[in-house]
């Protein structure tokens, strides 16, 4: 980051934090205060805001309950007013794997499948990852989110399903996408395909590259957080 978006950042971090933590009292607050520690602040720094440049409805150590209304705090939840819920978690080699037991890693993977079931999608990022290869995980959360964008921040028209299965597409394959592509892996004739990236591109959701008739590729645009289903 630029010295200004830096600042920029901090002031946000800053205030973010300060707003939850008056919000919460107990161990809610003294979680949240012990809780988000270096990692967690360099996946909001390296990932979360070079994407969005917002914390809206980003909530930092939130309280879950398991099967046995056991709480637990997930390192971060993104909750849109639209009820949509993504838990994600910053996850250390040290504190994850190498010391984790059998009962743990277990109960690691029937937590995530509970909270699957109860309409949570979750998604894990490696530590070392954020402090080194944050570009890897911008383009996961990126990928991960967008199947379930619907509208603009603006108001605009819902995505019918076929939309959002080329946008879906799009995202996975780490190019630009071309016509043919959509064409080849959906079966559908080239004219339906090109109708659906060019109704993609004036949802301002995908970038033409090129213009007029030379258009041939399509390149998935960055998303505010806001457009998530």
């Amino acid at each position: 980051m630029e010295n200004g978006s830096n600042q920029e950042f901090e002031e946000a971090h800053r205030l973010w934090i300060s707003q939850h933590a008056e919000q919460r009292e107990g161990e809610a607050k003294g979680r949240l205060l012990r809780g988000h520690n270096y990692a967690e602040k360099l996946f909001v720094q390296n990932v979360w805001w070079p994407l969005f440049e917002s914390l809206d409805q980003l909530h930092p150590e939130v309280e879950i309950y398991d099967w046995n209304r056991k709480s637990q705090f997930l390192d971060f939840a993104y909750l849109p007013q639209n009820g949509a819920r993504f838990g994600l978690e910053c996850d250390g080699f040290q504190s994850h794997i190498k010391d984790m037991d059998r009962e743990k890693f277990s109960y690691a993977l029937n937590r995530d499948s509970y909270l699957t079931g109860m309409g949570w999608r979750m998604l894990h990022f490696a530590f070392d990852d954020i402090q080194n290869r944050p570009e890897i995980c911008r383009m996961l959360l990126q990928l991960a989110l967008a199947p379930y964008l619907t509208r603009s921040r603006t108001g605009g028209p819902v995505l019918a399903s076929a939309e959002k299965d080329v946008l879906r597409y799009a995202w996975s394959l780490g190019r630009a996408v071309r016509p043919k592509d959509v064409q080849l892996h959906f079966e559908l004739n080239f004219r339906t395909a090109q109708k659906l990236l060019q109704s993609l591109s004036g949802k301002n959701l995908l970038q033409p590259v090129g213009s007029g008739q030379r258009v041939r590729f399509y390149e998935p645009k960055a998303m505010h957080p806001d457009q998530i289903w």
